[in-house]
């Protein structure tokens, strides 16, 4: 990078973002559509696709709109007409319908791939990984402590970062919480066709969910849950592991959920631990320091219970430029505006941060079999008070860019 102000050693940007994943490359595209020009750290050397597929509900959608690249995605994946539940063990079944409402699961290459190239070249930065954040004590411009003894400075410090995130921890924010639940994931290819209708299906049997959901004629994202114990840590290291380790825990389940996981294109497998940040965290947390936020998981990450995840990173990209546009096109240099900038962000996406982790934090009590039957009951009577329309998530409209 090329050296332009500031002390020495020391590089000068007006709006830094950290992680080019799906929400750091939302953002960076985002303030290049309102014509502000950022740049995006990631500690990788090349963009990371880790998860295989993403579901992609109707307020996602909308947020594509906004980026200008949803009729691109929806090249690449076939619609989802609806959803299936099936309880193998209770022979029980409940169907819902998403004919009026927009769902796609895409790969996340296609969608971190079609973010990245509609940006301007030399945006991301690659291998550049940060290890601490402070402020200027003239300026109180944020400053990025680089792993290769470098620093850089910026008006504007969003962390994109992921749910360790640096830029989380210097706003002070609770740590993230680690669910007792761990998931495999992966792609499968059918050369001549899968037999699957376009449905996102999910079975339980006993302790175990497995979910499919088709993306185009040929390929199948899929998905396996189940409780997390200690022999599970050295797992993620090995991928012939995952698929031994998750085969073993779906070989009572029908014959084609076990020859989806045998058929796994290798690359694709990944297997975590579930993390979350606490909806009173969420409600109670500084999301915002001098010229300093966060977006994405680094703000709000939870577990995939209602498939929001990357949904709502791409709102939080859409709602963050829309606010800093307006303050800066006014008081470019002004801090104290950028600040009230952030301070709206903030306030625009508490609330609706707080409402998703709710749901998902007590769906995810309700399918965890450890959870004590009268916390399982309380879940129950707060999901019927709070999310009676269990979609109403999908139906929010983050606004125009």
């Amino acid at each position: 990078m090329n050296m332009s102000g500031g002390t020495e050693g020391e590089v000068q940007h007006e709006i830094v973002i950290v992680g080019a994943g799906i929400c750091g490359l939302a953002t960076a595209l985002a303030l290049h559509r309102k014509g502000i020009k950022c740049i995006v750290l990631e500690r990788s050397e090349s963009l990371r696709y880790i998860g295989g597929g993403i579901g992609i509900m109707a307020n996602g959608w909308r947020a594509l709109h906004q980026l200008g690249v949803d009729s691109i995605l929806k090249q690449t994946a076939d619609p989802i007409v609806g959803s299936k539940d099936i309880w193998l063990d209770k022979n029980k079944q409940r169907d819902m319908s998403f004919m009026s409402s927009e769902a796609r699961c895409l790969r996340r290459s296609d969608l971190i791939n079609t973010l990245y190239n509609a940006l301007p070249p030399n945006v991301v930065k690659f291998g550049h990984q940060i290890v601490s954040v402070k402020l200027d004590p003239q300026t109180n411009n944020p400053i990025l402590q680089l792993q290769d003894g470098n620093s850089l400075s910026s008006k504007v410090l969003v962390g994109c970062d992921g749910a360790n995130s640096v830029v989380a921890d210097f706003l002070q924010l609770k740590h993230t919480k680690v669910a007792g639940l761990c998931s495999a994931r992966g792609l499968t290819n059918y050369p001549n066709g899968h037999p699957f209708t376009n449905e996102f299906v999910r079975m339980k049997r006993n302790n175990t969910a497995v979910g499919r959901v088709p993306i185009d004629s040929k390929l199948v994202y899929w998905f396996v849950a189940h409780p997390w114990v200690q022999t599970d840590t050295q797992i993620p290291q090995d991928k012939e592991l995952i698929r031994q380790y998750t085969l073993q825990s779906v070989k009572s389940f029908p014959k084609e959920i076990v020859e989806l996981i045998k058929d796994t294109d290798y690359e694709t497998l990944s297997f975590t631990r579930i993390r979350y940040r606490r909806p009173w965290d969420l409600l109670l947390g500084s999301f915002r320091k001098g010229t300093v936020t966060v977006a994405g998981d680094a703000m709000h990450v939870m577990g995939p219970f209602i498939g929001q995840g990357g949904s709502a990173g791409l709102e939080d990209a859409i709602v963050l430029a829309r606010n800093l546009a307006k303050k800066m096109s006014m008081t470019p240099t002004d801090p104290r505006s950028i600040e009230e900038a952030l301070d709206q962000y903030v306030k625009e996406r508490r609330m609706r941060i707080v409402r998703m982790s709710t749901q998902t934090y007590l769906t995810g009590k309700l399918i965890t079999e450890s959870t004590p039957l009268l916390v399982k009951f309380a879940c129950i009577i707060l999901m019927i008070l709070l999310f009676r329309d269990a979609s109403g998530h999908t139906k929010y409209d983050c606004g125009t860019l």
